[in-house]
């Protein structure tokens, strides 16, 4: 599997930019792959998906280095596990430190957005506007959809629990966009290693 993935960082290494978020992704997902089938040689189905995940997020994670929440919040919780620092450590190696203060420093941000929230909500007065009850009905149940709709883009996006709305979408926009570069890379891997062992 790491020849196909060779292959094509190869193939993508004269199609592509040098700075595209594919190319990017794929070079630190190899070392990832590498660094995690290095450590055991008989590793059961479970532990692979495991490890391939895990190296696939901290890749994701890695090439945005550290200037999305979401990214710096994959890399918080996959260094809290200490199996997994070591991989995090070589991923991240040149930019480690930075990440990992940026990865803390999402602790203290999330902790004072809380507080101003919590200090919004405390003096915040309501005020009671004279207009037609439908009127009121209707935009009190349009808010309760829209903040449904938005604790639970809050709960799939890494970090989001902590971003305010505005934050929240443009976090969520580069997050899909990044995926997307993912699932294109992983589904081209797959082919390369169809072709390869001639199925």
């Amino acid at each position: 599997m790491i020849f196909c993935a060779l292959v094509l960082y190869n193939k993508l290494c004269r199609m592509c930019d040098p700075s595209s978020l594919k190319q990017q992704f794929l070079k630190k997902w190899i070392l990832g792959l590498q660094i995690c089938g290095s450590g055991k040689q008989n590793m059961s189905i479970l532990e692979r998906k495991k490890a391939i995940q895990l190296s696939a997020d901290i890749a994701l994670a890695s090439t945005r280095d550290g200037r999305t929440c979401w990214s710096r919040a994959l890399i918080a919780n996959a260094s809290k596990h200490d199996d997994n620092k070591v991989l995090v450590q070589h991923l991240l190696a040149p930019e480690s430190e930075r990440l990992k203060k940026a990865s803390t420093g999402l602790v203290m941000d999330n902790k004072r957005v809380r507080c101003k929230k919590i200090l919004k909500r405390s003096c915040c007065i309501k005020r009671v506007r004279k207009s037609e009850p439908q009127v009121v009905l209707a935009k009190s149940i349009a808010k309760r959809m829209v903040n449904r709709k938005a604790q639970v883009l809050k709960s799939l996006v890494p970090g989001g629990e902590f971003m305010d709305d505005i934050s929240l979408i443009e976090e969520t926009l580069d997050y899909i966009e990044s995926l997307r570069a993912q699932v294109d890379v992983m589904r081209t891997l797959a082919n390369v290693t169809e072709l390869v062992n001639g199925k």
